[in-house]
């Protein structure tokens, strides 16, 4: 199934009343993990690669490239409605090259830029992007981060519903990502959601909403966000971590005698990695549940 533009598929979920999950990936495994829990809940997804935690030095010497060509070759075969994101670029730049690479929806990490910076930079993103079919995702206050045992909001704010309205106008931005109390990396704990801010930035901001943050959002607050126009939730760190811990897993019962080949990078039952890949398929095909996109495709 050809790629499908994410403002169609965030248009369908606002009408029906559910939201999109994208699910950030960092390799084949991961990707054809999400793959196959969208497939098996026939659910439309968002997949990609998130640029924020990867090194400036790889996605410049044609690592964006290598992210474009291997996610598409792995969604030519794709039989549910999906978009790819380039996520959270960490230039202006490397985004207008994620257009070119195949990727038909892009974002630049600039919500902890100065206001006009991020608004001039995002601008241009969807000068360079429009034209060719691709959307732009940008995000209008700053998440504080979570990690060490504690919440850093040293740089974090709150999306100001007046100001984000007058962001979007400026850039003509195709979705919002907001910041009403989520946390980037929360691992330990669930977030506390200021609901009311959501109603009023909905109330403000003519374009779908995104919630960062995904894995520490509280369950129990989905439903409300969507009704108050939340139609994507972004998820990579819950992903991440259940990958690992199934891997360190899986290592711990090699009896030294399999071969290091079926072991690493096989794709056989036996190879360790492959036991992260349950691992993400199982979470992601929950969480799209809980989001309303199952049996939407």
């Amino acid at each position: 199934m050809p790629l499908v533009p994410a403002p169609d598929m965030l248009a369908a979920a606002r009408a029906d009343g559910y939201a999109l999950g994208y699910f950030e990936s960092w390799d084949s495994y991961s990707l054809e993990a999400v793959l196959a829990a969208a497939e098996a809940e026939n659910a439309p997804v968002i997949v990609g690669f998130g640029a924020t935690m990867l090194a400036d030095e790889w996605l410049d010497a044609g690592g964006i490239e290598f992210l474009g060509a291997s996610g598409r070759a792995l969604l030519e075969g794709c039989r549910i409605p999906a978009s790819f994101l380039l996520n959270e670029t960490h230039t202006l730049e490397q985004a207008v090259r994620g257009v070119a690479a195949g990727f038909n929806f892009v974002m630049i990490d600039s919500h902890r830029w100065p206001v006009p910076e991020a608004r001039d930079a995002v601008a241009k993103l969807v000068a360079a992007a429009h034209p060719v079919g691709v959307a732009v995702e940008a995000e209008f206050g700053s998440l504080p981060d979570y990690h060490d045992g504690a919440v850093d909001d040293s740089h974090a704010y709150m999306t100001d519903p007046g100001a984000a309205a007058e962001f979007v106008a400026a850039t003509g931005v195709d979705c919002l990502a907001v910041a009403v109390g989520n946390v980037h990396l929360l691992t330990a704990y669930e977030s506390e959601i200021d609901l009311e801010r959501l109603q009023a930035i909905q109330a403000a901001v003519d374009v779908p909403l995104a919630i960062h943050g995904g894995t520490g959002f509280p369950p129990a607050s989905v439903a409300a966000a969507i009704s108050l126009g939340v139609a994507k939730f972004n998820v990579g760190t819950r992903l991440k971590r259940g990958f690992l811990d199934a891997v360190l897993d899986r290592t711990r019962s090699w009896s030294g005698n399999e071969s290091v080949h079926d072991l690493v990078g096989s794709h056989k039952q036996a190879d360790f990695l492959a036991a992260g890949q349950s691992a993400i398929t199982e979470t992601v095909r929950s969480l799209l549940r809980l989001y309303g996109s199952s049996g939407r495709a």
